[in-house]
């Protein structure tokens, strides 16, 4: 089943933290996503565009990852669980290639992302390769977004996707995990408290995720200084982040100036207290 229904959505995400399959683009539109990506990251070897060489905030530097975050039958689904007005705060693509060691420890957003409003928020994985059991789909705690943010470790694992290497201090009940498995253009939505992990891709294939965080205007950062969001639908009433505008080009000169500034300051959030910087 695919979600279509916008109150199903809302109730599915309240009630368990997380829905899916959400089916956004047809496979055949999601794999000219994905070529094109792949074309992009020859282009860009070599570039620093992110932490940990992942690619974030690929929406500041490429038409087609904006185009993909700003489409309707997503956006539709976001708006669902958080109102009309609509702001890009963040997104990355998590790759994982065949039989690399790569995964995401348990963990919960909201525990670094430093906003002040935690329903006033909601993050999609859209699936630009199959998402499958084998090659390291997400996972998640259902039922996890009811309790408080739990205390997090640092492990600075070089395997560990995440900026932190953070890993949720607590045992995880085995039988409330679902997989994640998706099929190219499809996406999941899930709550900035919902613990969620993915293990390493033991398959023959790259899993290719793009995840993209989504909030009201209403929102703020609270932790960090000033703070940067896309507005994708609706209008800003509140002025909280400073609205950045969407690439004119791949990789040009402003779209770099604008995507350095933005990791730059939202890495004060990501790695407030850490013991280490970005790598």
């Amino acid at each position: 089943m695919s979600y279509s229904n916008a109150s199903q959505i809302a109730k599915d995400l309240q009630s368990n933290g997380f829905c899916f399959p959400i089916d956004v683009f047809a496979e055949a539109e999601a794999g000219a996503y994905r070529a094109e990506l792949e074309g992009l990251e020859r282009e860009a070897s070599g570039l620093k565009l992110g932490n940990k060489d992942q690619l974030n905030y690929p929406h500041l530097l490429f038409r087609f990852a904006y185009e993909i975050a700003s489409s309707p039958r997503l956006l539709d689904a976001v708006e669902a669980v958080i109102g009309p007005d609509i702001m890009l705060w963040g997104s990355s693509f998590f790759i994982k290639e065949p039989g690399a060691k790569s995964y995401v420890s348990w963990h919960q957003d909201l525990r670094y992302w430093g906003l002040e409003k935690q329903e006033a928020l909601v993050s999609a994985w859209l699936a630009l390769s199959p998402a499958t059991r084998a090659n390291g789909c997400m996972r998640f705690l259902a039922g996890s977004h009811r309790r408080p943010l739990v205390e997090h470790r640092d492990s600075f694992s070089d395997d560990n996707i995440l900026t932190r290497g953070q890993e949720a201090a607590m045992e995880i009940d085995e039988a409330a995990v679902r997989f994640v498995e998706l099929r190219p253009g499809q996406a999941s939505l899930h709550h900035g408290r919902l613990l969620h992990a993915s293990a390493p891709n033991h398959a023959a294939e790259r899993r290719i995720g793009y995840v993209m965080n989504f909030v009201s205007p209403s929102n703020r950062q609270v932790v960090g200084g000033k703070d940067y969001a896309v507005l994708l639908r609706g209008e800003d009433r509140f002025g909280h982040f400073e609205q950045v505008p969407p690439p004119e080009s791949d990789l040009s000169e402003a779209a770099r100036s604008w995507h350095a500034r933005v990791l730059k300051a939202q890495n004060e959030s990501l790695y407030e207290g850490a013991a280490q910087g970005p790598t």
